[in-house]
């Protein structure tokens, strides 16, 4: 995908049906590229089934061996191999889940690290969103009372050379000052996993199905970035 574009326009425009843009179902962040990562304390069985992915809302089901089908989407050997870059702005709106156990995240990935993570969040801890640049060892647990389950929140990252910032619904709330170096490439996750309990509680019993929404995700470049508070269309 070229990185030219008109001013104001993305590069990167996530339309998650789209078997040009994303890989359903395995990531080389997980185990032999899946479909199981227990050592991550997630109970996730990835499946590329276009149900759990492809509307844009991110699913996970309980099976009965203990685990849960779980729904992720990379960019990583796809056939656009879209990549973010050092410089890159990323936004996206969404809805956060409502019940505990459900790991939703939006992040980079590429030969065993090269991670940034967009955000993390566990709906029990309610109002706390997890960013992290783990390229450069910084990271940030922020709370918000625009944050907590079911919440529809707007989600801007910058990736810069000497600092990664975070925005959330149009204000700054964390510039690391380490960046990500200026040579940094990384493919795009975006993902639910499911919580397995050492970290975070797993799902209650009666717990059958989780899902998160991403209603909008797009990548500018430098050139293209459009101003805090660019309508997310």
């Amino acid at each position: 995908m070229t990185s030219l574009s008109p001013a104001g326009e993305p590069v990167f425009t996530a339309d998650f049906g789209s078997r040009e843009q994303w890989v359903a179902g395995r990531t080389w962040a997980y185990p032999h590229g899946g479909p199981v990562n227990p050592a991550d304390d997630k109970l996730d069985r990835l499946v590329a089934d276009p149900v759990y992915t492809r509307d844009g809302v991110f699913r996970a089901t309980r099976r009965p061996d203990g685990l849960w089908d779980t729904g992720l989407l990379t960019t990583e050997d796809s056939p656009g191999e879209f990549e973010l870059r050092t410089g890159d702005v990323l936004e996206a709106r969404v809805r956060l889940p409502e019940r505990a156990g459900a790991w939703p995240a939006i992040w980079t990935w590429r030969d065993g690290g090269h991670e940034v993570d967009v955000f993390e969040y566990h709906p029990d801890n309610p109002d706390l969103l997890e960013l992290s640049n783990r390229v450069r060892g910084t990271y940030r647990y922020h709370h918000s009372p625009s944050v907590y389950p079911g919440a529809r929140i707007r989600l801007r990252t910058e990736f810069g050379a000497h600092s990664v910032v975070w925005w959330l619904d149009d204000a700054p709330i964390f510039a690391d000052g380490r960046g990500v170096g200026r040579g940094w490439h990384a493919s795009l996750i975006v993902s639910l996993s499911v919580c397995a309990g050492r970290y975070h509680p797993a799902p209650s019993p009666d717990t059958t199905e989780l899902s998160y929404e991403v209603a909008d995700l797009r990548v500018y470049r430098p050139d293209t970035v459009p101003p805090v508070g660019w309508p997310a269309r």
